[in-house]
Parts: C-alpha cells; structure tokens; sequence
C-alpha cells in the first residue's frame, strides 16, 4: 500500500475513533443537562481535568511504548517486545493512584478543583465511581495505540466506537429507567473501557499480531524513554485540563457557576474538535514512525505535508460550521432554557473556536515530531500550548478584557505555538533531508 492511501485510511478510521471518543462525553453531558441541570454541567466541568489527566497518563505511557516498539521492530532490535507489558505495568500503577484518590477522596477532589459545597454535593458519587475504575482507562489507551500501530487501525478503531457506543446507551438506561441519576453517568462512562480493551484483545490474540505480551521485569528505564518520544501526547490530552481547570477559576470569579456551565458547554464542543485533530495525528504516527524505522526520510516529507493540508482544511472547516449554527450548538446542553447560559456560551463559543484555526497544525505537528524521534520539538509545541501561552494569555487578557479575554486567550495561545510548530517542523525536515 502506498504513502497516500495508508495515509487515509490511518487518519480517517483514527478521526472516527476519536470522534467516538468525544461523543461520549458529549452524551455524559447532554443526558446530565436532562437530568441534573446547570449545577450537573458545571460538577462535570469541574471534574474534566481529572479524566484529562488519567487519559494523559494512558497516552503518554502508550505511544511513547509503541513508537518505540515499531521503531525498535523495524531496526530488528529484540527490546521492542518488552514495551507492552512495560507499558501495562507502570499504567495499571499510575491508574490505582488515580482509583485510591477518587475512591477515598472525591469530595477533596472536587474541592480542589474549584467546587463550593453545591457543587460537591453533586459531583461526589459520579467522582468516586470514575476514578475508581482509572486503571481500565490507562489500558485502554495502551491497548487501542499498540493495536493502531501494530497494523491494525480498523480494530483501534472499533474499539473505540464499540466502547462509545456503549458508554451512550449505559448511559440512557443507568440515568433514567434506572434513575441512577450523576453516578448513573459515571458507572457507564467507567464500564466503557472495558469493552474497548476487549476488542483489542482480539487483534491481540490473532495471528496477525505482532504485539506479544512478553513478562519480564518492570522497567524504569523502558517507561522513561517511552514517556520521552510519548510526552507531546500527554501535554497536548493534559492541556485541555489545564484550560479548562485556569479557566474555571477564572470565570468563577466573574460569571458564578452559571458561568462555569457555559464553559461547560465550550470545552465539550471543543472536545469534538480537538478529537479531529488528535485523529489526523495519531493516524499520521504511525505511519511516519515505521517510515522512520525504514530511513525512508522523503516519504516523511510526504507524510508531513499532507498531514498539514488535511489539518488547515478540517480547521476551516470547523470554524466556519461553529459560525453559522452557534445557536443550535450552544442550546443542545441548555435544557433549562437559561438567556443567561445561553448568552455566555454563544459568545463564547464563536471567540474561543477562533483558536482552532492554529490549533489543528499544532496538535497534528507535535505527533509527527514525536513519531520521528524528534522529542524536544514535540515537547516545545506541546508545553507551549498546553501550558505556557494558554495560561499566560490567559491571565493577562482575562484582566484587560473580562471574560472575552478568557474565550480570546485560546487563540491567541495557539497563535503564539503555530509559529514554534512551523519553526520546529522546518528544522527537523531539513535534518531529514540531510
């Protein structure tokens, strides 16, 4: 199969699968808004960059592992088939840190994040029952990136949706047959990656697998080089925790709670976006990791070029369609008809989505550097976006302009990064070509 028709059918069966991903949340939050209301929305909001940070962890583990893995394949190296179970281990660790917080502490945790004693009451159970269930998440993005690049983006890619789909209906029947009501939401959120794990395991245990569970002794070493080529994964999945957990402390102090529901009904919507993007990347990785292990550096080129054409045209995309029905999106999580969410969620909505103009070269860019090795590039990219500029654009502009700062700062912390990703992928090209 050549260059371009791998390159499609890795980046649109992984911008389905990460679609499926988002829509479940997307679903956790309308079936809330049924059932619980603003204070449900804003409970989940609070709590989205704990699951940013679980997810985070589970993709920095495993695709830093499976580059390495097809890298190290590729070289005929005989270490490549110990980064799975290395991988598994130091995840299944990571997660039960996670599920003791959440099960021990919810409450503390929503505390932590900006709750008052309304929104705690809410948010504790749905909390404690999806931290608990942390370690399946972790495995679940470990299992779903081997498979992807062990070959088999169409099983990755029904993973994810089968687990999505899932998690939609559990949570139609937990919340209202079964009026379970927030924790009703949690229980399928957390059942969800279960499923997905499971369908990996049938790629797993195929002939066509390569992926071999292969025990040995946990090693640091392994996870740390790993978490090296892995590390723009994590801060570019962290850095929407990140925002949203700067923003929700900045609009709680000019907007309320009410005001933390509209981000609410922002940051799900940009979840769907991001989703694209982090598809066009994942689904160029491993392509451009195997033509790495080959030295094949001109179809790199390739690769990266349509990646780049694929983002900008996907980001015009979005921005115009977010334009022309902010109404409609922004009233599909207001099921009280509240003119005052629905006024800050409009506005905002059209301000923050500006950013994605930049941000889909941004998150496409620091997968591609970090599939060729390229780790302090990738590294660059993702610390810009999902820390650096967003917070300090952020603060700054939020006290020039209110809250138009808050939703602005998004694009213009994505500005200030498409310039280090250009600069960045120039330079590693020219390295390439040499």
């Amino acid at each position: 199969m050549n260059t371009e028709k791998q390159f499609a059918k890795y980046v649109s069966q992984n911008v389905l699968g990460m679609v499926g991903i988002s829509l479940y949340i997307l679903a956790d939050t309308y079936f809330i808004s049924l059932s619980v209301g603003a204070k449900g929305i804003a409970a989940l909001n609070l709590v989205l960059p704990v699951y940013n940070i679980i997810f985070a962890i589970g993709q920095m583990i495993g695709t830093g592992s499976a580059i390495r893995f097809v890298i190290d394949t590729k070289r005929n190296s005989e270490y490549g088939q110990k980064y799975f179970f290395n991988a598994l281990f130091w995840g299944t660790v990571a997660g039960l840190i996670f599920s003791a917080a959440g099960f021990f502490f919810p409450d503390r945790v929503i505390s932590l994040m900006g709750g008052d004693a309304e929104i705690v009451a809410v948010g504790t159970g749905y909390t404690r029952i999806f931290m608990s269930f942390a370690p399946f998440f972790i495995w679940n993005h470990i299992c779903n990136v081997f498979v992807r690049n062990d070959g088999a983006p169409s099983v990755a890619m029904a993973a994810t949706l089968s687990s999505s789909l899932f998690n939609i209906a559990a949570d139609y029947i937990f919340m209202f047959p079964m009026k379970m009501g927030m924790e009703g939401a949690a229980l399928a959120t957390a059942i969800s990656p279960i499923i997905g794990v499971l369908v990996c395991c049938i790629h797993f245990a195929s002939k066509k697998s390569s992926v071999k569970l292969v025990l040995s002794l946990p090693s640091i070493k392994k996870l740390a080089g790993s978490c090296r080529l892995g590390v723009s994964a994590f801060v570019g999945e962290i850095s929407s925790g990140v925002t949203t957990a700067v923003f929700n402390g900045l609009i709680l102090s000019a907007a309320g709670n009410i005001g933390v529901a509209a981000y609410g009904v922002i940051a799900n919507c940009s979840l769907v976006a991001a989703a694209i993007f982090n598809g066009i990347a994942q689904g160029s990785q491993p392509i451009a990791s195997k033509l790495y292990g080959e030295g094949s550096h001109k179809e790199i080129i390739k690769v990266i070029k349509m990646a780049a054409v694929t983002a900008l045209s996907v980001s015009a995309l979005l921005v115009a369609a977010v334009f022309l029905f902010t109404k409609p999106i922004a009233g599909i999580f207001n099921s009280e008809h509240d003119p005052v969410l629905a006024a800050y969620a409009e506005n905002g909505i059209r301000l923050y989505f500006l950013g994605f103009i930049f941000a889909g070269i941004n998150i496409t860019g620091a997968g591609i550097l970090s599939a060729i090795e390229a780790a302090n590039g990738a590294f660059a990219v993702s610390v810009s976006r999902g820390f650096i500029a967003i917070v300090i654009c952020a603060l700054a502009m939020s006290a020039i302009w209110g809250l138009n700062g808050v939703w602005l700062s998004f694009a213009a912390a994505e500005l200030i990064t498409f310039v280090i990703t250009v600069c960045e992928i120039k330079r590693n090209t020219k390295k390439l070509l040499n």
